[in-house]
Parts: C-alpha cells; structure tokens; sequence
C-alpha cells in the first residue's frame, strides 16, 4: 500500500501540499503569518469570549453605533451659541488654528433654529425634530475632541483609539471580550445600504487588527437580494454539506496536530460561521413579517429613498440585536443634493446649510424610529445606541458658506444601555470653538461603553508584538456622571 494510502494519517498543510503544487500550503502560510506574532493574554480562553468573566453586572449587551462619516457641525445640531449670532459677519474674536484648508471667514451664525425638548429642555436643532422628540433619552457630550483633524486619521481614531490602520474596530474588541450570544452571525456587523460607502480609511476602519479573525467586522448590505456575496446556498446543498463535513474532519486533524493553535482555530470558525450565515442572514433580511406601522415607523415608504435605505438599516439593527449580535454599526449614504461626498457624506466646506439638511433628513425619523422600537419592545435598557462623527466643524466659514473640520471641541449622544437620559455633559465655549467644561477624549469614550457591558477596559488587552494593548491604549476615564 502506497504512502498516499487511506488509512495514511497526514495533516491539512501536508494535504495542501501534496494538492495544487502547493498553492494550498502558501495560501494557509499566508493566513497564518498575519497573525503569527499575536497571541491572547489568557492561556485558556473560554468557547466564546476573550474574558473569562465580567468585572460587573452590565448594564448593557448590545452597541449600535451611528456613525456620522464626515463630521457634524455640533454648533448646528447638539450645542446652540447665540454668540455667534451676535458676532456673524464679524472676524473670530480669538487666535484660529490652523485648519484642514485655511480657506477661514468670519463668524458664522448658525442657519438652523433651537427648541427645547422634553421634561429635560435639552435644545436641539431643527435639523432633527424627532431624534429632539427623544431628548429625554438622550445624554448629549458636548465636549468630545480629538487629536487629529484629517478624514481618515479621525475615523481610525474614532473607530480604533489610533489614528492609522492595522488596530482592532471598537466592534472587534467588543466581538472579542464578550463574544455573541448568536452562533449563526457574527460578533460585528456593519451595515450599508444604498450608495453607502465605507468612510475614508475604507474596509480597514471594522478590521480586526491583530485580534482573532473571527471578530472583523462582516459588512452586510441591507437592502440588496443577497446582503452578503454567494450567501444563498446551492441547490445541492446535501452535497454541499458532505464536502464541508470532509473539509472539516481535515480542519480538526490540523488543529488537533498544532496543539489547538489559536490563529487556526480562529481561521476554521471563520469558515463555520460562513457556512451557518448561509441560513440565519436570509431570514434576518426577511422583513416582509415586520408591521406596516414598524415600516412608517422607520421611514421604509418614504419617498425619500436615502431615508428609506438608512431606515432599513435601523430595522435591522434592531433584528440584530434580537439575535444576540453584539456590535453594529450603520453606515450614512452619500448624500446626492448636497456638499458632501460619498466617504463623507456630513463634510460640508460649502453649503452647509442645504448639505446638513439633506444629510439629517436621511436619518432623522429612523433613528428616532429606533429608539422607539427598541423601547417599546423592552430592548433599549439593554442596547446601547452611539451616535458620533469623526469630529466636529468650526463657528467661522470656509469661504462664505461652509465649515471647516474642528477637532477641538464637538458634539456626540449617547442612549439606552444604562446611560441618564435627558443629559447634558460638558460645554464649549460662547463661540464653539473649543471644550472648556470636562473635556473628553476618545478614549473615555469606549471605555464608557465597555464599562457598561460589564468591562473594565484596562483589563481588555491582547498581547502583541510584546506588548499588552487595548481599545482604550494607556487612556481612557469612564464617564459617570452620564450613566443611571
């Protein structure tokens, strides 16, 4: 009997090998070394999860985060200043820094209009009347900053604590640390519709950096026949299944012959993940069982086509969350009428008026609608909602109607998920330029939200390269003074 016998025992890399004059062996080689010199903190992870257990009861188990690509103007949305009325047309005041095109004006008042809202009288534009309609479960920072002030330096920044590729998404360590609830999806999934595209930085900004590849994020577009690429089975599916059940059996002898090495086993869940995705996303597309009133709800008939594909996004992360998944995140469309473009679809430099009011427009009645469904269905306790761009805009113009990028002082909300609604926190000064009253930063941020899944953040680290990081780097202070 040869040595190519069936009763030989030889592992999966000499399979690959001996087969394909082994391109198969170079493309595991390949998948291996992206990982090869990271390795978990913990010797005995558990089935699911990085964490062995949680440093606290959470308060929340969901993330859907809103991310406003293109950065909002704070003065024009969260954070009135009727200085800037007083002074429009005038030259700033104070020292300007430099900006992203130094193309600067003068003082620029803002062209939407403030009401109150709620038993909190928290002010909000009229950009978003119904998200202002929920003022009361919202906690409004209206002193976040950041340290860089370029599109996809921020939203690496935004996204990962660092301002360039090759670190973890927020939604990768929470996939990591906690795991999901859902074997059939994936830990992190971002969400696209219509024209949307990823914001500058690209597919980069939901990676999984040097953590296990099974917690990248899986972009799902949610309005397409197939919302991931060949996820509808072939009609020979019993066959499908044998030649993965014999795929498998050589999965297991390589992992068995590695000693369980975590970089394999994390390619192999990868590969089984893919496969039971090929029923749990069909159905979590499926929306023809929601309610005509859950569709009006969120904006699915408006005439509005772009509100209509962000609001079924919104459906859809409240889906998600109904199925154990642990991070989301939705992704705005470009908006057509306005200044925008399709990375940053909230970049304003001209128009910001007409651009702004295109853009919230878009997401205005299905975030609201969101945050509705997600209370009425008893979700929202549990399911934290992050609404943020990269940074905010300046109180002067760029040229004579637009704004330029302002890092140092700008606006984002937070609800559900254990966070004091009807919040205020922190302030800019009279004109909006920069945060005077408990600046954060990024950092207190993220360790925010991992404090309320029950994380301490300092304790959720990876070891790579020889050092111990995480989320939040060597920063990071929880804050507080927004949650119940």
């Amino acid at each position: 009997m040869n040595d190519y016998s069936i009763h030989h025992s030889y592992s999966r890399r000499q399979m690959l090998q001996r087969s394909s004059i082994g391109f198969g062996a170079m493309a595991l080689s390949s998948l291996l070394h992206r990982e090869a010199t990271a390795s978990p903190t913990s010797c005995d992870l558990p089935e699911r999860a990085g964490l062995k257990q949680l440093h606290h009861p959470p308060k929340a188990k969901h993330v859907i985060f809103c991310f406003m690509s293109g950065g909002v103007s704070h003065v024009d949305s969260f954070d009135p200043k009727p200085k800037l009325e007083e002074l429009h047309g005038q030259p700033m005041p104070v020292t300007v820094q430099r900006t992203q095109f130094n193309n600067n004006g003068n003082v620029m008042a803002s062209p939407f209009k403030y009401t109150q809202y709620g038993e909190s009288g928290i002010p909000v534009s009229n950009m978003f009347p119904q998200i202002g309609a929920q003022a009361d479960e919202l906690a409004v920072i209206r002193s976040m900053t950041t340290p860089v002030n370029e599109h996809a330096q921020a939203n690496f920044f935004m996204h990962t604590g660092f301002p360039f590729m090759g670190y973890p998404s927020a939604g990768a360590w929470c996939a990591y640390g906690l795991g999901t609830e859902n074997e059939n999806l994936p830990g992190y999934v971002v969400l696209q519709s219509g024209d949307a595209v990823p914001p500058h930085g690209g597919v980069p900004l939901f990676s999984n950096g040097f953590l296990p590849a099974q917690h990248q994020g899986s972009i799902l577009k949610a309005d397409q026949r197939e919302a991931l690429q060949n996820i509808q089975p072939p009609d020979a599916s019993t066959l499908q299944k044998q030649r993965l059940n014999f795929a498998q059996s050589f999965d297991q002898d390589f992992l068995a012959s590695t000693g369980k090495d975590a970089q394999v086993e994390a390619a192999i869940r990868n590969y089984e993940t893919a496969f039971r995705m090929q029923t749990a996303v069909p159905e979590l597309c499926d929306i023809s069982g929601e309610t005509q009133a859950t569709h009006e709800l969120y904006g699915l008939n408006s005439g509005d086509k772009e509100m209509a594909a962000y609001g079924r996004q919104c459906l859809l992360a409240r889906r998600l969350v109904e199925r154990g998944v642990r991070f989301i995140e939705l992704s705005c469309l470009n908006e057509r009428i306005g200044a925008g473009n399709g990375p940053n679809p909230w970049d304003q430099h001209g128009d910001l008026e007409k651009g702004h009011r295109a853009m919230s427009g878009q997401v205005d009645q299905p975030i609201a609608g969101l945050i509705q469904d997600l209370r009425q269905r008893g979700l929202l306790d549990e399911t934290l909602i992050i609404w943020a761009g990269e940074f905010g805009r300046t109180p002067f113009s760029q040229g004579s109607n637009g704004r330029d990028h302002n890092p140092f002082g700008f606006s984002i909300w937070m609800a559900g998920g254990g966070i004091k609604g009807g919040t205020i926190y922190g302030a800019t000064d009279e004109l909006g330029y920069h945060a005077v009253e408990n600046r954060c930063e990024v950092y207190d941020l993220w360790a925010t939200v991992l404090h309320q899944m029950g994380v301490n953040h300092e304790k959720l680290t990876y070891r790579y390269g020889g050092r111990d990081f995480r989320l939040t780097d060597v920063h990071g202070n929880v804050l507080n003074s927004v949650l119940a």
